[in-house]
């Protein structure tokens, strides 16, 4: 199968590519490489699956020295010429849209990055794949579309009208955006609802990345919330494992969906909405606690209230995923983080 994964130098991307590789499937990557986070690891995730220095060059498309099945191509969602005259090219059967402005504290200061990425640039997507017969859109939705629901665990079936952050209204937006087009052009669309995703070669801006960066430099970390705030950390091999099983189970529709009584995750249209986490939430001070251990050493804690943006509780419904893909998480918390720490130590 040749496939098109977005965001290929991201985390999720990254690992993902490596994993459909592996698996004998043809990868053509794309990224813009932007500035949110440092851009030398995201060239050293891209070394990691043989692309050379050659892609940092915009628009030169890279072959792996490592995967022969593998290309990588600088380029920006926003860029509408040059997306239409890849999927042109390439025949894709199945794309996965990983890239896209992430963070909800950055959507604060820079909202505009979060509409032409995540907005501007999936509205590209979509086109795309309508005029080019492809099998399969899977795209990443956000855990932040729940926004102020409170009912726990977050369910794919309760409404999300009520997001806190800009990121998590364009993540909401795709969603809507998707059904539009599963309904109208009948493109089969899978969206999923990431959960606190963690793991080697993760995210800077990240809690894991930050509070182990700074308790090694002796640095004070910002605890939000007075440290009362639970996430539902979901390991990156258990998240690779739910979008690979998603891959191959196309949404066909459901015939005895109403619209009567609405349900949110799925349509009449192919069209369908998964939670992907690990489905139990874990206390932050607990989470530093088992970094402390790791690491040998006690941080320092700046007590805050909750950020702006921010939610004090995250902690997903995996029902649905599990019984329709016998998805089912096989990483604890406590050997995730040590994965992560001796990555990181060997990396820095």
């Amino acid at each position: 199968m040749k496939v098109l994964v977005t965001g290929t130098a991201g985390f999720i991307g990254f690992h993902l590519a490596r994993r459909l590789l592996e698996d004998g499937h043809e990868v053509i990557g794309i990224d813009s490489i932007n500035d949110y986070y440092d851009v030398n690891l995201k060239f050293a995730r891209l070394g990691e699956s043989g692309i050379g220095n050659e892609a940092s060059e915009w628009g030169r498309v890279v072959q792996s020295q490592k995967y022969t099945n593998y290309r990588f191509l600088r380029m920006q969602l926003e860029d509408r010429t040059s997306l239409e005259q890849l999927f042109v090219e390439e025949k894709f059967d199945q794309v996965v849209n990983l890239a896209a402005q992430a963070g909800v504290r950055y959507s604060l200061s820079n909202p505009h990055a979060y509409i032409d990425s995540n907005v501007i640039g999936f509205m590209n997507i979509l086109e795309c794949c309508r005029h080019n017969n492809i099998k399969h859109l899977v795209y990443a939705s956000s855990s932040s579309v729940y926004g102020l629901n409170e009912k726990m665990p977050f369910s794919e079936s309760d409404s999300v009208d009520h997001p806190v952050s800009l990121y998590a209204a364009t993540k909401k937006a795709n969603e809507l955006m998707a059904h539009t087009y599963s309904y109208l052009y009948g493109l089969p669309t899978t969206g999923l609802r990431f959960f606190t995703v963690y793991g080697p070669w993760g995210r800077p801006d990240m809690a894991l990345f930050i509070f182990t960066k700074a308790i090694l430099e002796d640095r004070s970390i910002d605890v939000y919330n007075n440290g009362e705030m639970k996430r539902d950390f979901t390991y990156i091999d258990d998240i690779i494992e739910g979008i690979v099983g998603v891959m191959s189970h196309v949404p066909g529709g459901e015939p005895l969906w109403s619209g009567l009584k609405p349900d949110p995750a799925s349509s009449r249209a192919p069209y369908r909405i998964y939670n992907i986490g690990h489905g139990s939430p874990v206390l932050l001070m607990d989470f530093i606690h088992e970094i402390e251990k790791n690491l040998g050493k006690k941080a320092k804690l700046n007590f805050l209230p909750l950020q702006a943006g921010d939610v004090p509780e995250t902690w997903a419904s995996i029902i649905n995923i599990q019984r329709e893909l016998k998805f089912k998480t096989k990483m604890e918390v406590k050997k995730g983080i040590k994965s992560f720490i001796y990555w990181y130590t060997n990396f820095y």
